[in-house]
């Protein structure tokens, strides 16, 4: 049987760099040799090596985070270069890279989220008026990052300014939310149009963080996730409702995870991820591997939806 002849994209300029590097290595190492011809591409460097071969390539397989990765853009120039790739297209990206498009989107189709704010880089902030509207603890965020870089839980009125300082280092615009402190879940979809929900992962921060942050995400034993979640029936499967309400309401397409908190009962959507992370351990992988499908399985799966299309 011919080999399909894959180009393996990750590296890029994010801050998540160093993260889509480790997990383009553990994905390189899982992909089946005999079924696959990898070429592999860094876009920090690599890109104009990408457009001279892409008559050769038959797909491509992103493990790219953040700006320049999940927003849409590398997403077109394969478009152009007419290469098929995996997860979702240039709108869909675009929409759930960007907090405030995509929390509009939920709300239109009623899909439950915490009450926010946003704010431009140019804007006069006033802080009291977001603190009587949200309340606090705040959440504040950059409005286009991943892996809960630039995040930052705010208990009190003075640590407010220097959030929101952080945060603007990230991005022109920032995003304030209502914190809801639950049980944190997160739900994986795959499939083009046929869609399967993965099961519910329980996500449990350990001593010392507040949130699933970006050292409680990769710091190896930081975090203790279990799957399935420990939820009974109901919820679990209004979880999994609301993660393919949430990939159709983003426009996306082959996969996503989105991430929830549980409180009360009630859940409530904090955002979708179109390219969840990838290493063996990662929580889609670990979704998936419950589900039935193997590391190297779930490569395949993803490669063979990217040609489907």
């Amino acid at each position: 049987m011919k080999k399909i002849r894959l180009a393996l994209l990750s590296g890029g300029n994010s801050s998540e760099r160093e993260v889509s590097l480790n997990s383009g290595n553990q994905v390189y190492n899982a992909l089946n040799k005999d079924k696959y011809e990898i070429r592999r591409y860094d876009p920090k460097t690599d890109l104009i090596n990408l457009v001279s071969e892409a008559p050769e390539i038959d797909a491509a397989l992103l493990i790219l985070h953040g700006p320049n990765g999940e927003d849409g853009t590398i997403q077109g120039l394969l478009e152009l270069l007419n290469i098929p790739y995996q997860g979702a297209g240039v709108m869909g990206s675009s929409l759930a890279m960007n907090k405030i498009a995509s929390k509009k989107l939920y709300r239109q189709a009623n899909i439950p989220i915490p009450d926010y704010l946003y704010f431009n880089k140019d804007e006069q902030i006033d802080i009291d008026k977001c603190i009587l509207t949200l309340g606090l603890p705040i959440v504040v965020k950059p409005v286009n990052a991943g892996s809960s870089v630039g995040i930052t839980i705010v208990n009190n009125k003075q640590d407010l300014s220097l959030a929101i300082g952080e945060a603007f280092d990230q991005d022109d615009w920032i995003l304030m939310e209502e914190y809801i402190r639950g049980l944190e879940l997160t739900c994986g979809v795959i499939g083009n149009r046929k869609m399967e929900s993965l099961p519910v992962i329980e996500i449990i921060p350990g001593n010392g963080y507040n949130f699933f942050d970006y050292q409680a995400k990769y710091l190896a034993g930081a975090t203790k996730e279990i799957c399935p979640a420990r939820i009974n029936d109901a919820v679990k499967n209004k979880v999994q409702e609301y993660a393919i309400a949430a990939h159709k309401t983003l426009f996306l397409k082959g996969y996503s995870r989105t991430d929830m908190i549980l409180k009360d009962g009630n859940i409530y959507i904090l955002e979708t991820n179109t390219i969840p992370g990838m290493t063996e351990t990662s929580l889609y992988p670990q979704a998936a591997k419950v589900a039935g499908y193997s590391f190297s399985e779930l490569l395949d799966k993803l490669i063979s939806l990217a040609m489907e299309r």
